[in-house]
């Protein structure tokens, strides 16, 4: 049989539970395709970037805290997308935060990170031909820059050694392109 069958819930009602600086909480009923109500919960997210920073065929990862699950990660720098901010100027904002450095930014890829209770959309850059450009980091956060062969970076991201699915997708995104 060649009928579609048609998956989407449609919202009949919504409220909001929490409205946070970075994120909102949302339980809407909807609509199931067999005609059925059922609740669901989601995470409203302006969307955010990632940037594969290369110097010298090195990645640049910053180590931090990660509050949510209670441990340092080395990641690729990240960032959330400001209201009226595009992605790429997001890239080039974070960058220069977070490893003090600014250089040609490629979009490689977008991708709904968790897309089960979320509508969190992120864009990964590229960035080459770095150049020394600081910006002062926000005030709560506490990064410290790390530079690893790059190499290196990809077979740890082949052999899951990286906790982090930005860095082991944009690592891997990238693969093909240096």
């Amino acid at each position: 049989m060649n009928d579609k069958l048609k998956l989407s819930e449609t919202r009949i009602r919504g409220e909001v539970l929490f409205e946070g600086r970075m994120l909102r909480l949302e339980r809407d009923i909807v609509r199931l395709p067999n005609g059925a109500e059922a609740s669901r919960e989601v995470i409203r997210h302006p969307g955010a970037v990632a940037i594969i920073a290369l110097q010298d065929q090195e990645v640049l990862l910053v180590r931090q805290y990660r509050y949510a699950i209670g441990r340092e990660t080395l990641e690729i720098p990240a960032g959330k997308i400001d209201p009226q901010e595009s992605p790429l100027s997001c890239a080039v904002r974070e960058l220069r935060e977070e490893t003090g450095y600014s250089g040609v930014m490629e979009l490689i890829g977008t991708f709904y990170t968790t897309p089960g209770f979320t509508d969190e959309v992120m864009h990964i850059f590229l960035a080459r031909d770095l150049v020394w450009d600081p910006l002062e980091t926000d005030d709560d956060e506490f990064l410290a820059v790390e530079k690893i062969p790059w190499n290196e970076a990809l077979r740890r991201a082949q052999q899951n050694e990286f906790i982090d699915a930005k860095t082991i997708l944009g690592i891997l995104l990238v693969q093909g392109k240096i």
